[in-house]
């Protein structure tokens, strides 16, 4: 009868710390939905949108998705399938920007997640979200936005970038301090030979967490 009793107060308790955690997020994401609209007309006062998604070629766009988001148009938000995926997405990483103040990976990875998800993506149409994405990410050495990373990095326009130029850019977006073309050129030419491999179909990522594509190297 004790054992019964015990277990039932255990029962409970982890009832009610599922509902508190429910109640939580469930709150966090409300309030995402209720600043979203609000936080995408902002960044777009701010001045920081200096190119469009439209701006992008063709072959740049289909860089950015191969690489950063391959199934950025078939997810709602969140992959966990995709090869060559990784944890974050687009909308995530926008995600990560709009709903904290100071991100850190481990908990906060949850309520992302859920936001990405339940709010941002359902409110904000998937070309915005990429304009978004290309003017606000961070390239290292202090810049932010594609439009910056190529006159800082390379002098140039993103119009008038090369192939591999480009790809360096996009390539340093997933460590940018530690492989950015300025600060590791060496780490960042080693890294768009890679990305080079996977864009011509010699190599594929072999799961979701192969973001790196270190294999490559032996092909």
């Amino acid at each position: 009868m004790k054992k019964a009793t015990k277990a039932a107060k255990i029962t409970v308790v982890v009832l009610a710390l599922l509902a508190a955690v429910v109640f939580y997020y469930g709150a966090e994401v409300m309030l995402a939905r209720a600043t979203t609209a609000a936080t995408v007309e902002t960044c777009y006062k701010s001045g920081r949108v200096k190119m469009t998604a439209n701006d992008l070629s063709p072959s740049q766009r289909a860089v950015l998705l191969k690489i950063e988001d391959p199934d950025f148009y078939g997810h709602r938000g969140v992959d966990f399938h995709t090869p060559g995926a990784g944890w974050t997405t687009i909308t995530q990483g926008l995600a990560k920007g709009f709903y904290f103040e100071k991100f850190q990976s481990g908990p906060m990875k949850i309520k992302q997640t859920l936001c990405a998800r339940f709010a941002l993506d359902p409110l904000v149409d998937k070309e915005t979200q990429l304009t978004l994405f290309i003017n606000l990410m961070y390239f290292g050495n202090g810049v932010y936005g594609l439009t910056d990373a190529a006159a800082y990095y390379f002098h140039k326009p993103v119009a008038e970038l090369t192939e591999d130029e480009y790809i360096a850019l996009i390539g340093c977006l997933i460590s940018p301090n530690r492989l950015n073309v300025k600060s590791h050129p060496r780490e960042n030419a080693q890294r768009v030979q890679r990305i080079k491999k996977v864009l011509s179909g010699v190599y594929t990522p072999k799961g979701l967490f192969d973001i790196t594509y270190e294999d490559a190297d032996k092909i």
